[in-house]
């Protein structure tokens, strides 16, 4: 009963900071952080592209017999790291998980260049791959818990930066790695394959530039709303009023509109409490309750189950798929008669092209009454699915490009969406664990991407069939799914 009362009291609280945030209206400061935010939604995309664009000249270089161990590395750094800093940024907060996960994805990347074996690269991808799976999970996080609800929808516009990453990777790639890649595996040398080494520095570079632009022209205050959920209402309250003065308004929210009879005078102000108490208190919360909460009833297990199991689907079948991209292109393409390296990273770019308008359009979907995010959501990784099965028939590369494109176009519409989605499913007292639950379930999947990839084999279309059959399973799964959160703000 008295956790009950909590979660009534949460509600309420969380409302009346829906309402603030509503009164302060969509200014300076949110503008500001989606372009900061969108970094972590680049990277996102970013880097899992980097893996696939350096996977044949790597392989090439050090002559290996199972290149899908590279991306099996990955994966598993970014099942690590979706974890740790998704399950943190309930306990801890969010501000160091967003200034720190671009941060160590920059300097592996760079050292990464330096690889002097097979191995070392796969160490640094797994490495830097820690800090790009907590992007997602914390940054939407950050990002729905400031924004009135009248603009959640541009939690879906945000993927116009993952589209965006990935068109910049390929244009990047086209002349360094269509230029300095050795010509074919018995003579390739460290000498004459120098570009992914060139590529990963640039791309640490990028990397190192919005961490740095993260933490000297931007400053992100703490979550209201997980400072409400942690008892610091006073401190809640102090964001609330920072905020609004930032966008050049003001904000009538006290702590007496927060504060409950249950709430102690210390708690509500935030302070004097000894380091002792402190440090008690956040062991207290590593805990099961987190997850417990996501699973209190059975309308919300479900819902948090179906999400997992939808989440895990589609981990599965895009890095099945895309993680070997331009692999599958260059072998595919040599059985056309024009699978030169320099056609295969233009076909990259030209692919990357045309996932840019999915994430646009997914942000007017959502709002489409009757189809609202889980339509979106269904009917778009159907026809994901639907695209990649029909790639099999190709007979020409010009063919194999336009289904491709077909498929970029309807998976950045999924995604754009299905980001959007996940974290209003969740209060924000536990949407870091819920976010990170479905990260890893999409991380669990990329493990096994590479797994199937090696028993399947890559020259035949046997992972084609698996990642389209499992786009449309997920499509299916997720219609089950009893919430919809259109016109609805996040508490």
């Amino acid at each position: 009963m008295a956790d009950q009362d909590k979660l009534t009291d949460y509600r309420l609280n969380a409302a009346t900071l829906n309402t603030a945030i509503q009164s302060i209206g969509m200014g300076a400061y949110q503008w500001q952080l989606f372009i900061v935010i969108g970094f972590g939604w680049a990277s996102d995309n970013l880097w899992p592209i980097v893996t696939s664009l350096i996977l044949g000249p790597v392989t090439s270089e050090f002559h290996i017999s199972s290149p899908p161990f590279l991306t099996l590395a990955q994966n598993i750094g970014l099942l690590l790291g979706a974890l740790f800093w998704g399950f943190g940024c309930d306990i801890f907060g969010r501000r160091w998980a967003f200034n720190l996960t671009i941060g160590l994805t920059a300097v592996f990347g760079l050292v990464a260049a330096a690889s002097p074996t097979f191995a070392a690269v796969c160490v640094f991808t797994a490495l830097w791959s820690t800090g790009v799976g907590g992007n997602l999970p914390v940054d939407s996080a950050i990002f729905l818990e400031f924004l009135p609800g009248s603009h959640q929808y541009l939690l879906t516009v945000l993927s116009v930066y993952w589209a965006l990453a990935q068109l910049l990777a390929n244009l990047i790639a086209w002349p360094i790695l269509g230029n300095l890649t050795c010509p074919d595996e018995e003579t390739c040398t460290r000498a004459n394959n120098m570009g992914w080494r060139y590529f990963l520095i640039a791309m640490g570079g990028i990397a190192l530039l919005m961490c740095l632009l993260r933490w000297t022209c931007f400053t992100l205050y703490e979550s209201p709303k997980f400072l409400m959920g942690k008892g610091r209402y006073e401190d809640a309250v102090a964001v609330v009023h920072e905020v609004a003065r930032r966008n050049g308004t003001s904000a009538s929210l006290s702590v007496d509109d927060l504060t409950t009879p249950a709430t102690t005078a210390d708690t509500a102000r935030g302070g004097s409490r000894g380091t002792n108490v402190l440090i008690r208190q956040r062991l207290d919360h590593l805990t099961l309750n987190h997850i417990r909460a996501l699973f209190d009833t059975p309308r919300r297990a479900w819902s948090t189950s179906l999400l997992i199991v939808v989440w895990g689907l589609i981990g599965l079948g895009f890095p099945l798929y895309n993680a070997f991209l331009p692999y599958i292109q260059q072998t595919k393409g040599a059985e056309f008669g024009d699978g030169s390296t320099a056609l295969t990273y233009r076909n990259s770019l030209i692919i990357a092209a045309a996932g840019l308008p999915g994430a646009l359009i997914g942000g007017v979907l959502v709002e489409v009454p009757y189809l609202g995010r889980r339509g979106a959501i269904s009917s778009s990784a159907v026809l994901t699915g639907a695209f990649l099965l029909a790639s099999t028939t190709a007979m020409s590369s010009s063919a194999l490009l336009g289904w491709n494109c077909a498929y970029s176009f309807t998976s950045s519409l999924l995604y754009a969406v299905l980001y959007a989605y996940t974290p209003e499913m969740f209060l924000t007292k536990d949407r870091g664990t819920g976010n990170a639950l479905t990260a890893a379930a999409n991380r669990v999947g990329g493990i096994l991407a590479p797994v199937i990839a090696l028993v399947a084999d890559l020259k035949t279309s046997v992972p084609v069939y698996v990642s389209g059959g499992l786009f449309v399973v997920a499509g299916l799964v997720v219609l089950m799914i009893g919430y919809e959160s259109r016109g609805k703000t996040s508490l």
